[in-house]
């Protein structure tokens, strides 16, 4: 009997274990023979999985690292160009109007030397190796600049003509030598003035002298005489045109056949017409 009470305690006992017990009995028996615990693989993927995330992170804090570093460089070149043409254009600035003519000039003359040189050094005669080098249309071109220099464009302003006369009177200046001579031995000193000199009354002009002036005012007054000043504008005047083009037409029929139509516009005026 007590044999028998036990072996049912034993089975009462069996019965009633969890099956959360019955569970780590099998996993315990399951790892006994070898096989990988599930929940085990579980957590380490579970502990590999934050490692690849912060390896992620990283990479991706690595790549906005580069690409910042790369726009302050960017930056900086910008910072650096703006800066370096800001200095150029104050050069500029500062620079004469005509300095990039004048630039040329000077290099132009400079490879002038250098060729002079050379040429010299060669024993060659540079004007000779300069024609040489000229093109048949640029000489022509060179050679119709050359007859329309200084050409009369008529008037401009009193400036324009003052300078215009005076270089056509310096250009037909033809020094006399020996008069030179002739007055520098005679006045030594006196020839060139100084502020202290006192010339009026010292100078006698020769009879050339005098009708070379004359010729040319008279030249001066038959050249002027050609040019047609500007009428001046008369208040008084009858109005008989309605616009610019045809005063100037009612101006022309005047000059022509004003003689012969002055009796009828008297008579129109009087009212005495037939």
């Amino acid at each position: 009997m007590a044999a028998s009470s036990g072996a049912g305690s034993a089975r009462g006992r069996k019965r009633k274990r969890s099956p959360c017990a019955m569970a780590a009995a099998a996993v315990s028996e399951l790892g006994g023979l070898g096989v990988p615990d599930p929940e085990g693989s579980s957590g380490s993927e579970e502990e590999a999985r934050p490692g690849s995330a912060e390896a992620a992170a990283a990479q991706r804090r690595e790549e906005r690292l580069r690409k910042f570093r790369e726009l302050h460089m960017k930056r900086n070149e910008a910072r650096r160009l703006n800066h370096q043409e800001v200095v150029e254009e104050d050069k500029r600035l500062k620079l004469p109007a005509n300095w990039e003519a004048k630039k040329a000039r000077l290099e132009w003359e400079l490879k002038v030397e250098e060729k002079k040189k050379e040429c010299a050094a060669r024993g060659e005669d540079y004007e000779r190796v300069k024609l040489l080098e000229i093109s048949a249309e640029d000489a022509e071109r060179w050679e119709r600049k050359k007859k329309r220099k200084n050409p009369d464009l008529g008037f401009s302003d009193y400036a324009a003509a003052q300078l215009r006369q005076y270089q056509r009177l310096t250009r037909q200046i033809k020094p006399d030598l020996e008069q030179y001579e002739k007055l520098k031995e005679q006045y030594g000193e006196a020839l060139y003035p100084t502020s202290d000199s006192l010339l009026h009354g010292t100078h006698v002009p020769s009879k050339e002298g005098v009708d070379r002036m004359v010729a040319d005012l008279e030249k001066q007054i038959e050249k002027r005489e050609k040019y047609s000043r500007r009428r001046p504008y008369n208040d008084d005047a009858d109005i008989d045109y309605i616009n610019e083009r045809n005063a100037k037409f009612n101006k022309k029929a005047e000059r022509f056949y004003g003689k012969y139509t002055a009796e009828i516009k008297q008579n129109l005026e009087r009212g005495t017409a037939v």
